[in-house]
């Protein structure tokens, strides 16, 4: 990196989970100006945005931070199992159950319905028989 560069770097410490990162000054006041005054990193910001979308009522991202700082540490204060594999089962198990409780987003209906092509529709390919008989020969 040039001189100039490094000079217009910081290095921000998420408020959350404490991980270190190379930021311009620029970029972390806006990461401070959605969240309150506090520096998260973007692992965190979309842990509180997944939060606002999870709770059933408008809470604020102040509130989504608190809950997710929350959940964080006791995650975090939980000793480990002594099989690494049960860990990650563990782990698997309970994203899995925080996302079957999240709402689900509306899907998206396409602008014009799609027509199921008729048997005789000239755009239909049909198979006419195997190819690999040709290539045995």
């Amino acid at each position: 990196m040039s001189a100039t560069v490094m000079g217009e770097v910081e290095w921000a410490v998420c408020e959350c989970c404490g991980l270190k990162e190379e930021c311009t000054p620029a970029y972390i006041a806006g990461v401070r100006a959605r969240h309150g005054g506090r520096w998260v990193c973007g692992l965190c910001s979309e842990a509180v945005e997944d939060e606002i979308c999870r709770s059933g009522r408008l809470i604020s991202p102040e509130e989504a931070l608190t809950r997710h700082a929350s959940f964080r540490e006791a995650f975090r204060s939980a000793p480990p199992p002594l099989d690494p594999a049960a860990h990650l089962i563990a782990a698997v198990r309970q994203l899995v159950r925080r996302g079957l409780d999240s709402p689900r987003a509306p899907r998206s209906n396409p602008s014009s319905p799609r027509r199921r092509p008729a048997a005789r529709d000239a755009s239909v390919i049909t198979r006419s028989g195997s190819c690999f008989s040709t290539l045995a020969r």
